[in-house]
Protein backbone atom coordinates (compact mmCIF):
# COMPACT_ATOMS: atom_id res chain seq x y z
CA UNK A 1 0.00 0.00 0.00
CA UNK A 2 1.34 3.44 -0.92
CA UNK A 3 1.84 5.74 2.06
CA UNK A 4 1.40 9.48 1.92
CA UNK A 5 4.59 11.48 2.28
CA UNK A 6 4.39 13.36 5.63
CA UNK A 7 5.77 16.42 3.89
CA UNK A 8 2.48 16.61 1.99
CA UNK A 9 0.80 17.95 5.12
CA UNK A 10 2.66 21.23 4.48
CA UNK A 11 1.94 21.35 0.75
CA UNK A 12 -1.77 22.08 0.68
CA UNK A 13 -3.52 24.76 -1.32
CA UNK A 14 -7.20 25.68 -1.11
CA UNK A 15 -8.00 22.57 0.95
CA UNK A 16 -6.44 20.08 -1.48
CA UNK A 17 -3.12 18.29 -1.15
CA UNK A 18 -0.77 19.15 -4.03
CA UNK A 19 -0.14 15.46 -4.50
CA UNK A 20 -3.79 14.55 -4.08
CA UNK A 21 -6.64 13.89 -6.46
CA UNK A 22 -5.70 15.21 -9.92
CA UNK A 23 -2.46 16.23 -8.25
CA UNK A 24 -1.47 19.74 -9.25
CA UNK A 25 -4.79 21.20 -10.42
CA UNK A 26 -5.41 23.50 -7.47
CA UNK A 27 -1.76 24.30 -6.83
CA UNK A 28 -1.09 25.08 -10.48
CA UNK A 29 -4.14 27.32 -10.71
CA UNK A 30 -3.03 29.14 -7.56
CA UNK A 31 0.38 29.92 -9.05
CA UNK A 32 -1.11 31.02 -12.36
CA UNK A 33 0.67 28.33 -14.37
CA UNK A 34 -2.53 26.81 -15.71
CA UNK A 35 -3.52 29.90 -17.65
CA UNK A 36 -0.08 30.42 -19.14
CA UNK A 37 0.91 26.82 -19.77
CA UNK A 38 2.42 24.28 -17.41
CA UNK A 39 5.94 24.90 -16.17
CA UNK A 40 8.62 22.20 -16.01
CA UNK A 41 9.57 22.54 -12.34
CA UNK A 42 6.62 20.77 -10.74
CA UNK A 43 6.76 17.02 -10.15
CA UNK A 44 3.82 14.74 -10.82
CA UNK A 45 2.29 12.99 -7.82
CA UNK A 46 2.19 9.32 -7.00
CA UNK A 47 -1.12 7.44 -6.97
CA UNK A 48 -4.05 8.73 -4.94
CA UNK A 49 -3.84 7.62 -1.30
CA UNK A 50 -6.61 6.70 1.12
CA UNK A 51 -5.91 9.79 3.21
CA UNK A 52 -6.08 12.12 0.22
CA UNK A 53 -9.32 10.55 -1.06
CA UNK A 54 -10.97 10.53 2.35
CA UNK A 55 -10.28 14.23 2.92
CA UNK A 56 -12.35 15.15 -0.14
CA UNK A 57 -16.11 15.59 -0.25
CA UNK A 58 -18.19 14.33 -3.20
CA UNK A 59 -18.70 17.94 -4.27
CA UNK A 60 -14.95 18.55 -4.34
CA UNK A 61 -14.37 15.38 -6.35
CA UNK A 62 -16.93 16.49 -8.95
CA UNK A 63 -15.31 19.93 -9.07
CA UNK A 64 -11.94 18.32 -9.78
CA UNK A 65 -13.49 16.26 -12.60
CA UNK A 66 -14.73 19.48 -14.17
CA UNK A 67 -11.28 21.05 -13.86
CA UNK A 68 -9.78 17.94 -15.40
CA UNK A 69 -12.02 18.25 -18.43
CA UNK A 70 -10.95 21.87 -18.80
CA UNK A 71 -7.31 20.79 -18.77
CA UNK A 72 -8.00 18.08 -21.35
CA UNK A 73 -9.68 20.56 -23.67
CA UNK A 74 -6.88 23.10 -23.30
CA UNK A 75 -4.11 20.56 -23.83
CA UNK A 76 -2.78 20.83 -20.27
CA UNK A 77 -3.37 17.30 -19.01
CA UNK A 78 -1.17 16.31 -16.05
CA UNK A 79 0.15 12.77 -15.84
CA UNK A 80 3.06 10.46 -15.31
CA UNK A 81 1.20 7.19 -15.85
CA UNK A 82 4.22 4.98 -15.32
CA UNK A 83 4.90 6.53 -11.93
CA UNK A 84 1.24 6.15 -10.96
CA UNK A 85 1.21 2.54 -12.13
CA UNK A 86 4.12 1.68 -9.89
CA UNK A 87 2.69 3.60 -6.93
CA UNK A 88 -0.76 2.01 -7.20
CA UNK A 89 0.41 -1.59 -7.67
CA UNK A 90 0.09 -2.29 -3.94
CA UNK A 91 -3.39 -0.82 -3.46
CA UNK A 92 -6.05 1.49 -4.86
CA UNK A 93 -8.23 4.22 -3.37
CA UNK A 94 -10.33 5.67 -6.23
CA UNK A 95 -12.52 8.66 -5.51
CA UNK A 96 -15.27 7.86 -8.03
CA UNK A 97 -16.88 5.17 -10.14
CA UNK A 98 -17.86 6.22 -13.66
CA UNK A 99 -20.49 4.48 -15.79
CA UNK A 100 -19.87 5.39 -19.41
CA UNK A 101 -20.37 4.06 -22.95
CA UNK A 102 -17.97 1.74 -24.79
CA UNK A 103 -17.57 4.31 -27.58
CA UNK A 104 -13.85 4.51 -28.37
CA UNK A 105 -14.04 8.31 -28.64
CA UNK A 106 -15.33 8.81 -25.09
CA UNK A 107 -12.79 7.39 -22.61
CA UNK A 108 -13.92 8.96 -19.34
CA UNK A 109 -10.55 8.91 -17.59
CA UNK A 110 -8.82 10.64 -20.50
CA UNK A 111 -11.39 13.36 -21.13
CA UNK A 112 -11.53 14.27 -17.42
CA UNK A 113 -7.75 13.98 -16.97
CA UNK A 114 -7.93 11.25 -14.32
CA UNK A 115 -4.83 9.27 -13.47
CA UNK A 116 -4.26 5.59 -12.72
CA UNK A 117 -5.92 4.71 -9.42
CA UNK A 118 -8.26 7.72 -9.30
CA UNK A 119 -11.51 6.28 -10.69
CA UNK A 120 -13.24 2.97 -11.32
CA UNK A 121 -14.60 2.80 -14.85
CA UNK A 122 -17.65 0.72 -15.86
CA UNK A 123 -18.09 0.75 -19.64
CA UNK A 124 -21.07 -0.69 -21.49
CA UNK A 125 -22.88 0.33 -24.67
CA UNK A 126 -25.42 3.01 -23.88
CA UNK A 127 -24.12 3.40 -20.28
CA UNK A 128 -26.94 1.29 -18.88
CA UNK A 129 -26.95 -0.04 -15.31
CA UNK A 130 -27.71 -3.76 -15.27
CA UNK A 131 -27.28 -5.94 -12.17
CA UNK A 132 -23.60 -6.61 -12.92
CA UNK A 133 -22.86 -2.90 -13.27
CA UNK A 134 -24.76 -2.21 -10.04
CA UNK A 135 -22.74 -4.89 -8.28
CA UNK A 136 -19.54 -3.27 -9.54
CA UNK A 137 -20.71 0.10 -8.24
CA UNK A 138 -21.56 -1.41 -4.87
CA UNK A 139 -18.03 -2.78 -4.63
CA UNK A 140 -16.55 0.56 -5.70
CA UNK A 141 -18.48 2.55 -3.09
CA UNK A 142 -19.26 0.27 -0.15
CA UNK A 143 -16.06 -1.79 -0.19
CA UNK A 144 -13.46 0.46 -1.83
CA UNK A 145 -14.73 3.84 -0.61
CA UNK A 146 -15.53 5.77 -3.80
CA UNK A 147 -17.67 8.84 -3.06
CA UNK A 148 -19.07 9.76 -6.49
CA UNK A 149 -21.12 7.69 -8.93
CA UNK A 150 -21.05 9.46 -12.30
CA UNK A 151 -23.24 8.34 -15.20
CA UNK A 152 -21.85 9.79 -18.43
CA UNK A 153 -23.52 9.61 -21.81
CA UNK A 154 -22.26 11.17 -25.03
CA UNK A 155 -23.47 12.76 -28.24
CA UNK A 156 -24.11 10.75 -31.43
CA UNK A 157 -24.33 7.52 -29.42
CA UNK A 158 -24.69 4.42 -31.59
CA UNK A 159 -26.49 2.47 -28.87
CA UNK A 160 -29.05 5.24 -28.55
CA UNK A 161 -29.56 5.21 -32.33
CA UNK A 162 -30.02 1.45 -32.24
CA UNK A 163 -32.64 1.72 -29.50
CA UNK A 164 -34.52 4.37 -31.47
CA UNK A 165 -34.47 2.20 -34.61
CA UNK A 166 -35.45 -0.98 -32.71
CA UNK A 167 -32.31 -2.79 -33.88
CA UNK A 168 -32.14 -6.53 -33.18
CA UNK A 169 -28.78 -8.32 -33.17
CA UNK A 170 -27.91 -11.21 -30.90
CA UNK A 171 -27.32 -10.17 -27.29
CA UNK A 172 -27.43 -6.52 -28.33
CA UNK A 173 -31.21 -6.85 -28.66
CA UNK A 174 -31.67 -7.20 -24.91
CA UNK A 175 -29.24 -4.39 -24.14
CA UNK A 176 -31.02 -1.93 -26.42
CA UNK A 177 -34.34 -2.86 -24.80
CA UNK A 178 -33.00 -1.32 -21.58
CA UNK A 179 -32.52 2.02 -23.39
CA UNK A 180 -35.97 2.18 -24.99
CA UNK A 181 -37.69 3.61 -21.89
CA UNK A 182 -35.54 6.71 -22.44
CA UNK A 183 -36.73 6.94 -26.04
CA UNK A 184 -40.34 6.83 -24.90
CA UNK A 185 -39.75 9.30 -22.05
CA UNK A 186 -38.01 11.93 -24.17
CA UNK A 187 -40.11 14.98 -24.95
CA UNK A 188 -39.12 16.28 -28.39
CA UNK A 189 -40.95 18.46 -30.90
CA UNK A 190 -38.96 17.55 -34.02
CA UNK A 191 -38.41 14.38 -35.99
CA UNK A 192 -38.10 11.40 -33.64
CA UNK A 193 -35.63 9.31 -35.61
CA UNK A 194 -32.02 8.16 -35.38
CA UNK A 195 -31.23 10.40 -38.36
CA UNK A 196 -32.04 13.45 -36.27
CA UNK A 197 -28.97 13.96 -34.10
CA UNK A 198 -30.76 16.48 -31.91
CA UNK A 199 -33.27 13.79 -30.98
CA UNK A 200 -30.51 11.21 -30.48
CA UNK A 201 -28.73 13.53 -28.05
CA UNK A 202 -31.97 14.34 -26.23
CA UNK A 203 -32.60 10.63 -25.72
CA UNK A 204 -29.02 10.12 -24.57
CA UNK A 205 -29.47 12.80 -21.93
CA UNK A 206 -32.78 11.32 -20.80
CA UNK A 207 -31.09 7.93 -20.62
CA UNK A 208 -28.52 9.39 -18.23
CA UNK A 209 -31.27 10.89 -16.06
CA UNK A 210 -33.24 7.63 -15.91
CA UNK A 211 -30.10 5.65 -15.09
CA UNK A 212 -29.27 8.07 -12.26
CA UNK A 213 -32.72 7.42 -10.79
CA UNK A 214 -32.52 3.67 -11.38
CA UNK A 215 -29.26 3.18 -9.47
CA UNK A 216 -30.58 3.87 -5.94
CA UNK A 217 -33.93 2.32 -6.84
CA UNK A 218 -32.38 -1.06 -7.68
CA UNK A 219 -29.44 -1.00 -5.29
CA UNK A 220 -30.32 -0.81 -1.58
CA UNK A 221 -26.58 -0.66 -0.86
CA UNK A 222 -26.09 2.51 -2.89
CA UNK A 223 -29.40 3.95 -1.71
CA UNK A 224 -28.26 3.64 1.91
CA UNK A 225 -24.90 5.26 1.15
CA UNK A 226 -26.73 8.06 -0.64
CA UNK A 227 -29.04 8.60 2.34
CA UNK A 228 -26.01 8.79 4.62
CA UNK A 229 -24.47 11.45 2.38
CA UNK A 230 -21.53 9.10 1.81
CA UNK A 231 -21.93 9.26 -1.98
CA UNK A 232 -23.40 11.46 -4.67
CA UNK A 233 -24.94 10.15 -7.88
CA UNK A 234 -24.33 12.60 -10.72
CA UNK A 235 -24.80 12.72 -14.47
CA UNK A 236 -23.00 14.19 -17.44
CA UNK A 237 -23.00 14.35 -21.24
CA UNK A 238 -19.80 14.37 -23.29
CA UNK A 239 -19.80 16.22 -26.61
CA UNK A 240 -17.68 14.37 -29.16
CA UNK A 241 -17.10 17.51 -31.22
CA UNK A 242 -16.31 20.10 -28.55
CA UNK A 243 -14.79 17.73 -25.92
CA UNK A 244 -16.93 19.42 -23.25
CA UNK A 245 -18.27 17.30 -20.39
CA UNK A 246 -21.59 18.93 -19.48
CA UNK A 247 -22.53 17.99 -15.92
CA UNK A 248 -26.27 17.74 -15.36
CA UNK A 249 -27.57 20.18 -12.75
CA UNK A 250 -28.13 18.73 -9.31
CA UNK A 251 -26.61 15.47 -8.12
CA UNK A 252 -29.01 12.79 -6.92
CA UNK A 253 -28.65 13.02 -3.16
CA UNK A 254 -31.24 12.38 -0.47
CA UNK A 255 -31.65 13.49 3.13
Amino acid sequence: MTKADPRDEHATCGGFDRRGFLRLSTAVAATGLLAGGLGGGLAFADALTREQRDRMTPEEILAEMKKGNERFRSGHALHDYRKQQKASAGGQFPAAVILSCVDSRAPAEVIMDLGIGEAFNCRIAGNIADEDILGSMEFACKVAGAKVVLVMGHTACGAIKGAIDNVELGNLTGLLAKIRPAVQATTFAGERSAKNYAFVDAVARKNVELTMALIPERSPVLRDLQAQHAIQIAGAMYDLETAVVDFLPGAQRTG
